[in-house]
C-alpha cells in the first residue's frame, strides 16, 4: 500500500497529543479500563484544555453506537446501530433523514441463548441487493474469548420492516479468526466487502480487507489488505482499523475507517483508490498519515468513530454519521458505558475533492 501525504486543507496542523494519566486493567474483550481520564486533544491550538459550560452537544439519537442510515431511491430512510445490550437488532424507518430520530424503533432479530450468535451482538449494517434486504452484523458466543464472527439476516420483504427476517449464516473468509464490521459496496457492477479481522500473524487485533462478494455470505478468492493499524494515532490501546465506510465521490473510492481503543482515542482515518483501479491491487490504496476525525475536548466530542454516510432529503447532500461520547471519563468500560450517541452533520468536501468531516466545526455548521 502507498502511503503519501493527505491535502493539507483536509488535515490538521499538528496531530491532537493526548493526555492520560491511567491504571489499567485489559478484559478479556481486549477494551474494558477502569481508568478515570482528562483526555485533551490541543490540536493546532484551536481547542481549549478546558471545558465550558455550554450545553452538551445534542445527540440525534442517544446510546447508538456504529450507526448506519440506509437511504432508498425514493428517498426513504432506515437506520441501524449497536444496541446498548449487546442483544438485538433493531430498525427504525422514517419518511426524512430528521424523522428517524423521533421514529418507533422495531426489533427485528434477538441473540441466541447459547452457540453461536449468543452473545456481542454488534455493528449492523442493512444492504439491500438482489431484490432482497440483508443485514452484516457480528456476534460471538457466550462464555468463548475471540469467537466474533460476520454473520448474515436476509428478508425478501419490499420493507424491511416487514416480513421474516432469515439467518443465511457466516460469512467466509480466507481465514477463521475475529473478524467484525463488514460493508458492502457496489462499483463497476461488481460487489465488494470490506471488513475488518485479525492479521494472520496476530500481531495486531484487525486490520481492513477487501474483496468481492461473490454471495451474499462468500467473499473471492483474492482478499486484499487496504490497511494496517500501524501509526501512533492507530495503536492507542489497542492496534485497531475496523469499521470500514464507502463513499465514491470526485473519481475515488474513499474508505474511512476507526482505530484505536474505544474510548477518548477512537478516532477516523482515510484509505482511498482510482475509480478506474484494480481495487484487488494492495498498490491502488492510499493511506492518510493523519487522522481525519478525532476527539475535540472543546467541543465535547470524545472518540468519534464507526461512521457511515447517507444523504440529506435533497438527494443530493452527502451526510456524515458517526459516534462519540460527549465525555472523556468512562462509566465503567468502553462495552458497558452505553453512552455512545449517533450524531449526524453535513460532509464537506475540499478543494482537492477529499471528504471534509469537519474537525473544528459543531454538527450544526
Amino acid at each position: 500500500m502507498t502511503s503519501i501525504q493527505f491535502p493539507p486543507c483536509c488535515i490538521t496542523a499538528l496531530r491532537a497529543v493526548f493526555i492520560l494519566f491511567t491504571s489499567v486493567l485489559i478484559s478479556a474483550c481486549g477494551e474494558s479500563s477502569s481508568t478515570k481520564t482528562a483526555a485533551v486533544n490541543a490540536s493546532a491550538g484551536q481547542e481549549s484544555s478546558s471545558i465550558s459550560n455550554e450545553a452538551l452537544p445534542a445527540a440525534f439519537i442517544p446510546q447508538r453506537a456504529d450507526p448506519q442510515i440506509y437511504r432508498t431511491d425514493s428517498g426513504h430512510y432506515y437506520f441501524i446501530a449497536t444496541a446498548p445490550k449487546f442483544d438485538r437488532i433493531q430498525l427504525r424507518s422514517a419518511s426524512s433523514l430528521r424523522g428517524l430520530a423521533s421514529a418507533d424503533e422495531k426489533t427485528i432479530w434477538e441473540k441466541h441463548e447459547s452457540g453461536p450468535m449468543s452473545d456481542s451482538i454488534w455493528a449492523p449494517e442493512l444492504h439491500r441487493f438482489n431484490n432482497t434486504w440483508y443485514i452484516y452484523f457480528a456476534a460471538g458466543e457466550q462464555g468463548v474469548g475471540g469467537s466474533i464472527r460476520m454473520y448474515v439476516l436476509a428478508n425478501e420483504a419490499a420493507d424491511p420492516m416487514q416480513g421474516e427476517w432469515k439467518e443465511l449464516g457466516r460469512v467466509s473468509t480466507a481465514r477463521d479468526s475475529f473478524s467484525l464490521d463488514a460493508t458492502v459496496f457496489e462499483h463497476k457492477g461488481q460487489r465488494y466487502l470490506v471488513w475488518a479481522q485479525s492479521d494472520p500473524e496476530g500481531t495486531m487485533n484487525s486490520a481492513l480487507y477487501l474483496a468481492t462478494l461473490d454471495s451474499p455470505t462468500q467473499v473471492g478468492a483474492v482478499e486484499v489488505e487496504i490497511t494496517r493499524p500501524t501509526l501512533d494515532w492507530e495503536i492507542q490501546g489497542y492496534k485497531v482499523n475496523e469499521g470500514a465506510a464507502v463513499i465514491i465521490r470526485n473519481g475515488k473510492i474513499f474508505i474511512s475507517y476507526s482505530a484505536s481503543a474505544t474510548d477518548h482515542r477512537y478516532a477516523v482515518g482515510l484509505v482511498w483508490a482510482d475509480v478506474e483501479a484494480d481495487l484487488l491491487d494492495k498498490a491502488a490504496w492510499h493511506k492518510s498519515p493523519e487522522p481525519i476525525f478525532f476527539t475535540n475536548e472543546a467541543l465535547k466530542r470524545f472518540g468519534p468513530g464507526h461512521n457511515s454516510f447517507t444523504l440529506d432529503d435533497d438527494g443530493k447532500t452527502d451526510v456524515l454519521v458517526y459516534h462519540a461520547r460527549d465525555y472523556a471519563e468512562l462509566q465503567g468500560t468502553p462495552l458497558t458505558d452505553p453512552n455512545r450517541h449517533t450524531y449526524i452533520r453535513r460532509l464537506h468536501w475540499t478543494s482537492e475533492g477529499f471528504p471534509d468531516f469537519g474537525q473544528h466545526r459543531t454538527d450544526s455548521e
